[in-house]
């Protein structure tokens, strides 16, 4: 079969002949993939960069996709962390770690929006305890899960919903989203300072796609311009664009009930990710999440895998 396949992680896959999988664990079936998506955590995985990562080569990218069952029924599937991922013509799933599909489900809409969405879905039911009306700042708005994490915060039941981001003309159309504010990260650091204290120093949640020097530098804005200083703000860590670290003043954490805690694979056990799926899978059928697909044959991977812009690349094999 065809599949996209890294030999070298320092080169983008390349379209190539690979053996065709077999089961070999109780659950495991081989499905025929019909859509998968290019998240940045398939990029991660493909450069080694990723924390799951074991630097085990060759492998096949992706982490999910939508896939025909053998009875020809539809799931939207995960994998676990293996060499043989989801930019494939067909893959190893464990059923337990799929949900099935109605028959006029749409692949390429849910390949596009499920692990987007899933980062900021799974964040705000099994990471901290949120509560319909709570307000929450997206940082890293921009980007599409940012732009799927407004969304999620409103379906869940958010209030104000304030979007930071570093592209200007993707943070215009953020209250289409449903965004009540926006910060403009690109500005000079007193100004995004003085918005951030402004526009969301009050906020419940903090859904954090950046993390690095945007992260830090609203840290201190946002808790010394908290009304009070001794309600809850959880901050959680979702990815990483903008740096892997940041300097934390301690004083941070003796001034506010400020709360850092991550969301991700082993934070959130594979049964709790999985036991929220239908409900968002239910949501991005009806329509209530909004994202931009660039669909993609699979052969083209190599070329379309440094696609930038707005629409999230989805591979078709």
């Amino acid at each position: 079969m065809h599949a996209a396949l890294v030999t070298d992680f320092d080169h983008n896959p390349r379209y190539a002949d690979v053996d065709e999988p077999q089961p070999v664990r109780p659950h495991e079936e081989v499905l025929d993939v019909l859509a998968a998506a290019l998240h940045p955590r398939v990029r991660s995985q493909a450069d080694g960069s990723h924390y799951t990562s074991t630097d085990a080569l060759p492998l096949v990218p992706g982490v999910d996709g939508v896939g025909r069952r053998a009875d020809g029924s539809l799931v939207y599937f995960v994998v676990g962390d293996t060499q043989l991922g989801t930019l494939a013509e067909k893959t190893i799933v464990d059923l337990r770690r799929s949900v099935p599909l109605p028959a006029d489900a749409d692949p390429l809409l849910l390949a596009a929006a499920m692990n987007p969405a899933m980062s900021s879905w799974v964040a705000l039911t099994k990471r901290v305890s949120f509560r319909p009306g709570q307000s929450v700042l997206v940082l890293g708005a921009t980007g599409a899960a940012g732009q799927l994490a407004i969304q999620v915060a409103r379906r869940l039941g958010a209030g104000d919903v304030v979007a930071a981001g570093r592209d200007r003309a993707k943070l215009a159309r953020a209250g289409s989203f449903g965004a009540s504010a926006t910060v403009d990260l690109s500005a000079s650091p007193d100004e995004v300072a003085a918005d951030l204290a402004a526009k969301a120093a009050d906020v419940d949640v903090v859904l954090d796609y950046l993390w690095g020097e945007p992260a830090q530098n609203a840290v201190m804005p946002l808790l010394l311009a908290r009304a009070d200083r001794s309600r809850a703000l959880d901050w959680i860590q979702i990815g990483s664009s903008a740096g892997a670290e940041i300097a934390l003043p301690s004083a941070a954490l003796r001034q506010a009930n400020l709360r850092f805690l991550g969301s991700g694979q082993g934070s959130v056990s594979t049964a709790g990710i999985v036991s929220v799926l239908p409900d968002l899978v239910a949501e991005v059928m009806r329509g209530g999440l909004t994202v931009e697909v660039d669909e993609r044959p699979l052969s083209e991977v190599e070329a379309a895998w440094s696609a930038t812009g707005a629409a999230r690349v989805v591979f078709v094999p």
